[in-house]
């Protein structure tokens, strides 16, 4: 992908039905208002469930994880309404073809596995703290009943379909229309990395921001190629964290034996 490569076209990736008003044209100022109003829903969405049951609690945690992204997707779908671009940022229309859409939803969930594997060997030989969820895995694997919820609420709603409808969706659609950007896809898919990099840095610091920007450079690429439609990043971002939770769940319970 070059940095002279358009931007997504939803109207001629046949997302836009005929008749439909295009998206209204977007500023830097509106811009910065939709993203700090998204991130401050996020945030603010993420206490109430852990004040009330606690930190410690994997209801709680997870619970706080579920109510912070449906705020934030809230608050982005009120923006992108406004904008008339819901269909286009948020494309999860049926894909031309459902077994080609799973495979490569499954052929980039086992490549991002052994990326994380090449990373964590890669950080051991640097001496650098290897990517991991502590707190995460703790409470995945307290329970069964843990697991599930938690590959359920967490694995698909939140790393699945929300992650993907924040950074891939919103936020990449936002950046790609924006003046200075439009236009430079390389560019809006670097800065949409970036910002889904930073948030993991409780993953063992600077390695979890580099590990997962990359992961989040890959999708933002594979969105483009995929000409905006959303469903095998969904996929593949829920696999990757359903194969994880039960890798943890299986090694923590089984290996005990």
């Amino acid at each position: 992908m070059s940095g002279n490569t358009p931007p997504i076209d939803p109207a001629s990736a046949g997302i836009r039905p005929p008749g439909v008003a295009a998206p209204r044209p977007l500023g830097w100022g509106r811009f910065l208002l939709q993203f700090v109003s998204v991130i401050l829903a996020y945030c603010l969405a993420s206490a109430p469930p852990v004040l009330f049951f606690g930190m410690d609690s994997a209801l709680g945690l997870g619970l706080s994880a579920v109510t912070s992204m449906a705020a934030g997707l809230f608050v982005a779908w009120l923006w992108l309404r406004s904008d008339r671009a819901v269909a286009e940022a948020w494309d999860l229309s049926l894909p031309a073809s459902w077994p080609g859409t799973l495979g490569i939803a499954v052929a980039s969930a086992i490549g991002i596995q052994l990326w994380f594997q090449l990373c964590a060997w890669l950080a051991h030989l640097a001496g650098l703290p290897a990517v991991e969820a502590g707190l995460v895995i703790k409470h995945v694997t307290e329970s069964a009943l843990n697991l599930v919820f938690w590959v359920v609420a967490v694995g698909w709603f939140v790393a699945g379909f929300g992650e993907e409808l924040m950074w891939r969706g919103f936020l990449l659609d936002r950046l790609t229309r924006l003046p200075g950007i439009q236009g430079r896809a390389w560019l809006a898919v670097t800065l949409q990395a970036t910002v889904f990099g930073l948030p993991h840095i409780y993953e063992g610091g600077a390695s979890g921001i580099i590990v997962t920007g990359s992961i989040g450079l890959f999708f933002g690429w594979l969105r483009l190629r995929l000409r905006g439609n959303l469903w095998a990043l969904v996929i593949a971002h829920a696999l990757v964290d359903t194969a994880s939770f039960l890798a943890a769940y299986v090694t923590t319970v089984y290996g005990q034996g």
